[in-house]
């Protein structure tokens, strides 16, 4: 048997392919069909091929086809779709055979479905033309001559092994329209049929021009460099007229799209004539390692070209070429069927792990591409269109269709409030209470000190009633605040008032300093907040005032706020959100509830303040909800509760929604004015987005070119409308490259750095960060800024930081002695903030880098990792019997006179086959069986010796074997 034999064999006894092996054909008849003479034609065609009458025997460690125990013969069923689907998925006892069944199915006198079904190890896609071809010439007369033996074709491994050992990479991530995961071993699938028409292209086969189009829609999918696998032919001229397992299944791996179509599919076809060089030996046999599953890759291509159906006498006959076995081998494999009247192609796949609406988008994504090639078989791939315009229009404009008439400023929304409800409480904080005059009058009052429009003033107050003044008396003086903690570190705030240069500091609304002049205008901005920088050096988002005004009338509209709603002041003036829960009330006729910098760390005294004051609004980071929830807040019927800053687990979004009227998770950068989207949660929620566009803003997700993509595939999200901040302060290089000209409609985008997708109903998924930039406990983090200060540490060479479990964990190469982790938190807490300190520490000899030399901070290990028990090595590992007798094994197998007890057995050259081989002397001598996958998790003998003893094997029944 050829080694595509063994690598089926050996995958069934894995258990993990389903039926994906089973294969069908069927032939429709109709008219009056002659059964005793189509009876006689399936045996002549079972006679001439006796693979379809075999079963599988193991002989010296190795499978074989024997006779199996009963024979072929045509049955009758009546016809219906559960019994074909039935038929299909019925299960083969290959020990004992037979590996194909014929069945005739009647749906009337004149109407026959003849379905053959068969096991992949006696059937490939060839195989279903000799069986149709074989079965027409004998149902209409001629004899079917006994075909010779055919010889086994000789293989080159060792050049296959050169070959593929510095081309094949495991698959990374893929990338396919609303993908949930990638299937490890087969599931119960579904598939979308369609049909696509024929593209010729001089210079290429049909074949290189439709697998041409699915690679380059991979490539704009995101995949570039993903191997995908495609069959191939291993027929000899001995055995193109045998049915039987004679193709192999090797990886293309995806180009970059660029260029032209017809240069792009030129490039394919030279690296498939690489392939064919070397088809005759499957990876497994080279490649160690190589997990068992129906798939080598988690994408798959079958292409089949067909010839019309040959004729049956006396009735019409069509044949159904790719009847589907019922079992997703993959992530999606597509199967194409090239016909005259085009492309049948069936796409198959988990609906547990994408959806089959999903996939029908790709068969159309698909045609799209197609269409293009066909009308310019020069099209440039990386910007020809691959949606259909319906689907490009809803992501571009439908689901982004978000105008509202919305006029004013904070200053002039809140003067409206005072003119109708002047007696009305504004503020509250602790015993101290503000109504709208007084607030009106206080912030006057100081602003009449300010130094007016265009100034740029720093408000360096904690959370309270004279922050809120002294941030509208800076805004109705028409100047900009900065808002600065004064529980920063000095250091910090130094920075910050250094690069802003604010004409003024507030520190209190007394005897103010003797401003500096104004030597430049900050324009219509109302607040200019500063964020982490990744070269070490914070910078500061300016924000106009329609923007912030925007996101108040629109959240006011998405949530509901007015005069009997009283709003939680809960964040530090530093973060960003604190505009919208200070604010918010105050432009609507609310009453802004201030926790003190105190008690805002303490839940219980939350809780309770929630509760004495009538809250009807509270906003916190997901962080902050879980304080709450642990400090025993059981929640108000009437609360609307907000959620932003980090990502919302969907379990603790359930805790809160329970607890509390309506839970929306909101998202946005500094940089689009707080909060851009927002998704209001259902009362027991199976999932959690970021929702869709507040008013007057637009989401895109495009890849890396600004080029918009389909449902379901993630790129980078970018945001345009009301809401987009004016820049960075001084900054026009930072401005430049973070800002860009809105191309799809007027006004200017954000490149949020933010890995998104879209969901099928118009919400946006969050998949985390493109770039270094992390969110820890609702503060926006960059990475490479914490890294900058590390360095700085005189005992530090080289630092890198990572997010793990939700906390910072910093990594160091010590420059001489290392310094310990508490003294680089000190060292990191006199210029960070407390949320960009890491708490877990580790210390490298290197770090991980990638082939490119930049650091591959996903190889960073985990913080302080448990030591695993060490292997038995040098004398204890040659007193201990097992190990004595796995390494025998090991050594008779493997050909190798020295093995050590901890060598892993695929650096030896091992793969399936050495599998099945030690398993069997494993079985012969010591009476145990190991899984195969656990062979794959600890291929090792100390580790196959440790899982032994722990599944059941004696110490005395080892001794009685020996």
């Amino acid at each position: 048997m050829n080694q595509s034999f063994h690598g089926v064999w050996f995958t069934e006894q894995a258990s993990v392919a389903g039926t994906t092996y089973h294969m069908a054909v069927g032939i429709r008849f109709d008219g009056e069909l002659d059964r005793h003479a189509l009876g006689e034609a399936c045996a002549a065609v079972i006679a001439r091929h006796p693979a379809l009458s075999s079963a599988v025997a193991v002989d010296r460690d190795l499978p074989r086809l024997v006779p199996a125990a009963e024979k072929v013969t045509l049955t009758d069923a009546p016809f219906s779709e559960a019994r074909l689907r039935e038929e299909i998925a019925r299960r083969y006892d290959l020990g004992r055979g037979p590996l194909a069944r014929f069945t005739l199915l009647r749906e009337s006198d004149t109407r026959h479905l003849l379905l053959v079904t068969a096991h992949h190890l006696v059937f490939d896609g060839t195989s279903k033309e000799i069986l149709v071809n074989d079965l027409a010439a004998a149902y209409g007369g001629a004899a079917l001559e006994p075909l010779a033996e055919a010889a086994p074709s000789p293989s080159d491994v060792e050049s296959a092994k050169a070959y593929w050992a510095g081309r094949w990479a495991a698959p990374g991530e893929v990338v396919l329209p609303e993908l949930v995961r990638t299937p490890v071993a087969a599931e119960p699938g579904a598939t979308v049929e369609l049909t696509l028409p024929g593209v010729a292209v001089d210079g290429l086969t049909r074949f290189e021009v439709v697998l041409g189009a699915v690679h380059v829609l991979l490539a704009r999918y995101g995949n570039t460099g993903l191997p995908v696998t495609i069959g191939l032919s291993t027929r000899s001229e001995q055995t193109t007229d045998h049915i039987g397992l004679h193709v192999t299944e090797l990886p293309v791996t995806v180009a970059a799209a660029t260029g032209g179509f017809r240069d792009y599919a030129l490039g394919l076809r030279s690296r498939l004539r690489e392939l064919y060089r070397h088809r005759a030996v499957p990876l497994a046999q080279v490649v160690g390692g190589l997990r068992v599953a129906p798939a080598l890759t988690p994408i798959s291509v079958g292409y089949r070209r067909r010839g019309p159906a040959p004729a049956f006498p006396g009735v019409t006959a069509s044949v159904e070429w790719s009847l589907f076995g019922g079992g997703a081998r993959n992530a999606l494999h597509l199967q194409i069927v090239d016909g005259d009247d085009g492309l049948a192609v069936s796409l198959q796949h988990s609906p547990d792990a994408i959806p089959t609406a999903a996939v029908a988008r790709i068969g159309e994504h698909l045609r799209t591409v197609l269409a293009a090639v066909a009308d310019d078989h020069d099209v440039d791939v990386a910007t020809m269109p691959i949606m259909p315009p319906a689907e490009l229009d809803t992501v571009l404009r439908r689901w982004n269709d978000t105008a509202r008439e919305q006029r004013g400023t904070v200053p002039e929304l809140f003067a409206a409030q005072v003119r109708h409800r002047p007696h009305d409480v504004a503020v509250v904080d602790g015993d101290h209470r503000l109504t709208y005059a007084e607030l009106d009058a206080a912030s006057a009052e100081l602003a009449a000190r300010l130094p007016g429009p265009g100034a740029l003033i720093a408000v360096r107050l904690p959370r309270g009633w004279k922050a809120v003044v002294a941030m509208l008396a800076v805004m109705r003086s028409g100047g900009a605040y900065v808002p600065v903690d004064p529980a920063y570190p000095p250091a910090r705030q130094e920075l910050i008032l250094a690069d802003a240069r604010p004409a003024l500091v507030i520190d209190g609304l007394g005897a103010l300093p003797e401003p500096q002049p104004v030597t430049e205008g900050i324009g219509e901005a109302a607040y200019v907040m500063y964020t982490s920088g990744s070269t070490g050096r914070p910078k500061g988002v300016v924000v106009p005032h329609g923007a912030l005004a925007n996101l108040l009338l629109g959240m006011a509209e998405t949530l509901g706020s007015g005069p009997d709603d009283r709003w939680l002041g809960l964040t530090s003036l530093s973060f960003d959100i604190s505009g919208l829960e200070l604010f918010l009330p105050l432009v609507t006729g609310g009453r802004l509830v201030i926790a003190g910098s105190t008690g805002a760390l303490d839940g219980r005294a939350l809780t309770a303040l929630i509760g004495r004051e009538g809250v009807t609004h509270v906003q916190a980071t997901p962080s902050g909800w879980q304080v709450l929830l642990d400090a025993g807040f059981d929640g108000r019927a009437t609360i609307t509760a907000l959620a932003g800053g980090e990502v919302l687990p969907l379990d603790l979004a359930r805790q809160v929604r329970a607890r509390v009227a309506r839970l929306h998770n909101v998202y946005g950068p500094t940089e689009t004015t707080i909060w851009s989207t927002t998704d209001e949660l259902p009362a027991e929620p199976s999932a959690v987005t970021i929702g869709r566009p507040i008013a007057n803003t637009q989401a895109y997700v495009v890849d890396a070119d600004g080029r918009p993509l389909p449902i379901g595939v993630w790129g980078e999200l970018r945001i345009g409308g009301h809401g987009v901040a004016s820049g960075y302060l001084r900054r026009p290089d930072l401005t430049e490259e973070r800002f860009q000209d809105n191309p799809f409609a007027a006004g200017r985008l954000y490149r949020t750095g933010d890995r998104c997708r879209w969901a099928a109903d118009g919400r946006i998924v969050y998949g985390g960060r493109t770039d270094g930039q992390v969110k820890v406990r609702g503060h926006r983090v960059e990475l490479e800024e914490i890294e900058t200060r590390l360095r700085e540490h005189p005992g530090v060479a080289q630092a890198a930081v990572a997010l793990r479990g939700g906390e910072l964990a910093a990594y160091v190469v010590a420059r001489g002695t290392a310094p310990d982790g508490a003294e680089l938190r000190r060292h990191l807490a006199e210029t960070l903030p407390a949320a960009m300190v890491p708490t877990r520490w580790s210390t490298l000899a290197q770090l991980p880098v990638s082939p490119n030399g930049k650091l591959d901070r996903a190889a960073l290990p985990e913080p302080a990792p448990s030591r695993a028990p060490a292997a038995e090595t040098g004398a204890a590992g040659e007193a201990d019997e097992l190990v004595a007798v796995l390494r025998g094994i090991w050594q008779e197998v493997l050909a190798i006179d020295d093995i050590g007890v901890d060598e892993d057995l695929f650096d030896l050259g091992g793969h399936s086959l050495t599998i099945t081989r030690i398993n069997v002397r494993i079985m012969q001598q010591l009476g145990r069986e190991v899984p195969l996958e656990v062979f794959f998790d600890t291929p090792t003998i100390a580790e196959i010796a440790h899982h032994l003893r722990e599944h059941g094997l004696p110490e005395h029944g080892l001794r009685e074997r020996a």
